[in-house]
């Protein structure tokens, strides 16, 4: 894609159709997807609609409206931040003279720069043809690229564009197969995981939360975390320890996104996947975000499409943590009415992922949760088993421990009883020694 392209951004508000963010927010959000690729916002606007038009959407008035704002801008690109038919697009590119791409489009966009590992970039590439195979439209020149890719901005290098629906479909075939072998190795993956039994915490929350920040902050990675829209996407992991877990593993997922294009919802299922194999999910919040009650109901409903969270308004099967972020940039009276409302909820915990505010909190929740099934064992281990002994003091809290004395037991033969809280991941994992 050709960075520094100019754009005009414009959200349709169509009456009667039910929203959960308001027109603002969406078009704030919009900006922010369009400047995460590279994109000059030159102008973006609210397009309220009463009558959709089949053929383009928007009345001739409101285009007319957007064609001056391109010339003024001297934009060569109009995103629109809703869901165009293949009819629409065209339409619009012919009447405005201009490309048009909408919000499934802008996010397959991005999804493709982004996307690092070798499944990342098959699930893009098939969400592209999934969403291309019904719009064949031909590229606009003056917005080429040198390389290749499966993105939507692009000129004659996108071979994908210039293919018939016969090749997409036999070049989908063939990324379905790519990506089945790609999940088996994952399943394998997470079942290794499994029986290793390190507890498994997953960080989840709107995109721009600060997931990143903070799994930096807590793990001294190096992950991608800028103030953009989807700064990162593929699944990161990394082992770390906490107060009474020796290690647990860390792992940073997709940002969530309200109106996630249908073939993406597909296809980053698999990446989704490690979180309803999480022992704890984090959810981590931009309190600073005004929308962040919006933001909060969006990732509620898609852990409930995972099955995390059992029906609409249900119970969580994992334990869930809200991590109030971005704490420094509140105010005190903003910080005040936020307090009292985590009062009596010990699952809400405000932090701040640059300055490290509340981390330490974090941690004494997590370890707390992870430990809390613990149980009490007693075990009779030989003194000259020292490899078993310090396991059990750096796997578990020792409770108490003596050397067993009685008659029959020899210098070589002396045992040592220990009584030590282990958690059921833990005394598998003993067990296994």
């Amino acid at each position: 894609m050709t960075r520094g392209a100019r754009a005009v951004v414009v959200c349709p508000d169509i009456r009667g159709q039910r929203r959960s963010e308001e027109p603002e927010a969406r078009l704030e959000e919009a900006r922010g997807l369009a400047l995460a690729i590279g994109i000059i916002v030159a102008d973006a606007f609210i397009v309220p609609i009463r009558d959709v038009r089949a053929a383009t959407l928007f009345g001739e008035g409101q285009i007319e409206r957007i064609a001056t704002a391109c010339t003024l801008e001297e934009a060569e690109l109009v995103i629109v931040d809703g869901s165009l038919s293949a009819i629409q697009q065209r339409n619009l590119e012919e009447k405005l003279k201009r490309k048009v791409i909408d919000r499934t489009g802008l996010i397959l966009e991005i999804f493709g720069e982004r996307a690092a590992t070798a499944e990342g970039r098959l699930q893009v590439e098939l969400a592209h043809l999934d969403y291309q195979q019904s719009r064949l439209v031909r590229s606009w020149t003056h917005l080429e690229r040198q390389r290749g890719g499966f993105g939507f901005l692009g000129g004659p290098g996108e071979t994908q564009i210039e293919a018939d629906r016969r090749m997409i479909r036999t070049r989908m075939g063939r990324l379905r197969k790519e990506l089945d072998q790609v999940r088996k190795t994952r399943a394998l993956h997470r079942e290794r995981r499994g029986k290793a039994p390190w507890p498994v915490i997953a960080l989840v929350g709107y995109t721009n939360a600060g997931k990143s920040t903070l799994f930096n902050r807590v793990t001294g990675a190096d992950v991608m975390a800028e103030d953009l829209l989807f700064a990162t996407l593929d699944p990161t992991m990394r082992a770390i320890r906490l107060p009474g877990v020796e290690k647990a593993i860390l792992s940073d997922t997709v940002g969530f996104i309200s109106d996630l294009p249908t073939q993406l919802v597909a296809a980053f299922r698999a990446t989704l996947e490690e979180v309803t194999a999480a022992d704890v999910i984090v959810h981590v919040r931009d309190m600073a975000n005004p929308a962040n009650q919006t933001q909060k109901i969006q990732v509620l409903e898609i852990l409930t499409d995972l099955d995390v969270i059992e029906g609409e308004g249900g119970e969580s099967r994992i334990p869930i943590i809200e991590a109030w972020n971005k704490w420094d940039l509140l105010d005190e009276n903003r910080k005040v009415e936020l307090a009292e409302l985590t009062q009596g909820d010990d699952r809400i915990v405000p932090i701040s992922a640059v300055t490290g505010f509340g981390l330490e909190d974090l941690f004494e929740l997590l370890s707390k949760l992870l430990t809390e099934n613990a149980k009490t064992y007693e075990f009779l281990v030989p003194m000259s088993d020292g490899q078993r002994i310090a396991w059990l003091h750096a796997h578990g809290e020792v409770l108490a421990e003596e050397q067993v004395a009685g008659e029959g037991v020899g210098e070589g033969d002396a045992r040592m009883r220990m009584t030590v809280r282990l958690t059921p991941k833990e005394f598998g994992r003993y067990s296994s020694l």
